[in-house]
């Protein structure tokens, strides 16, 4: 396939995204005094603006690629719910993968900002797992979507949405219908996901799910850790990225290390959503795995030019893809 048609490709294309999808809320404001009743800054509040997080990211980043994105996860009946729900469809997302639980409360991350500096950060949330019913409905429902879909993203960000048993079910019967899975790991399920597709941790994430040390800069040490990995999740590939030394795959028998690219880095914030994304699509797609890992290193490398968590820009991804090639 042409690049041209690749990310044409991109538009035919169904993704289910499974995880902890939460709200991010900014509130910017100046701060001109210290409060009489503790030694805080008091925040005049001038704006306020919510936007999605966790496996939200994720989505906008699929949707940005020209593919359907599908949500599935379980949040509150809550106001905060009702925000991230309304938010989730005034982006265009499909939402009938969308729990709604009186049993839970909707994660959500307050930001107070007084002119560029970010003051405190409050976070509502439980990371319990969710209870058997709700794990049970979370199945049902991926279980209902995943014959229409060409790819299922786990995007664990260890609230408690994924757990042993929804990986083990889910992974199972996509299995069975030849659907790709594609993970995001995080530390309390890292070994529960067995039998995937392609498994992407970052290199901390790596040493730490392993409990392993390694010379990250020998070729042959990392190869072998990840020969281990795959081995012990019994998965048929892994994309391990490795921030400034870019990223490594071993997928189909092959293993391919590419550079980063050398970038003016203003944030990395949302680079793995915007990795893990493009990973999936050309996963679904079938392409080879020097070009999975190619064009998601060069998106991970983009969105980092740009400052805050931003979702991939496909025309500038596509430009710069040809380049490539």
């Amino acid at each position: 396939m042409t690049i041209d048609q690749v990310f044409e490709a991109f538009n035919t294309l169904r993704v289910l995204v499974i995880g902890d999808v939460m709200l991010d809320s900014y509130v910017w404001g100046k701060v001109e005094r210290i409060s009489p009743e503790a030694p805080v800054p008091v925040v005049n509040v001038q704006k306020r603006e919510y936007r999605l997080g966790g496996a939200g990211n994720v989505l906008l980043n699929v949707q940005s690629l020209g593919a359907e994105a599908i949500i599935c996860s379980v949040i509150g009946t809550d106001a905060p719910g009702d925000l991230l729900e309304n938010s989730l469809k005034e982006k265009g997302l499909n939402c009938e993968g969308l729990i709604r639980s009186d049993d839970r409360i909707t994660t959500i991350k307050e930001r107070i900002i007084a002119g560029s500096q970010q003051v405190v950060r409050i976070d509502t949330e439980t990371d319990k797992p969710v209870s058997k019913s709700e794990t049970e409905k979370l199945i049902a429902k991926a279980k209902e979507l995943i014959p229409s879909c060409q790819v299922i993203i786990f995007e664990d960000y260890d609230k408690g949405v994924i757990t042993p048993e929804s990986i083990a079910e889910i992974t199972a019967f996509a299995n069975e219908h030849d659907v790709p899975t594609v993970v995001d790991p995080k530390k309390r399920n890292f070994l529960a996901y067995n039998h995937v597709t392609l498994f992407k941790p970052n290199l901390k994430e790596l040493r730490e799910g392993l409990k392993i040390e390694f010379n990250v800069d020998n070729l042959d040490e990392l190869k072998a850790t990840v020969q281990h990995l795959k081995d012990t999740l019994q998965a048929k590939g892994a994309l391990i990225t490795l921030s400034e030394r870019g990223v490594f795959i071993d997928l189909h028998e092959e293993t391919h290390k590419l550079p980063a690219h050398i970038r003016q880095i203003a944030d990395v914030s949302g680079a793995g959503d915007t990795v893990i994304s493009i990973a999936a699509c050309c996963v679904a797609l079938g392409l080879p795995p020097k070009s999975v890992a190619a064009i998601s290193n060069l998106g991970g490398g983009l969105v980092c030019e740009m400052v805050g968590v931003v979702p991939i820009d496909k025309a500038l991804l596509k430009s710069e893809a040809q380049k490539l090639v």
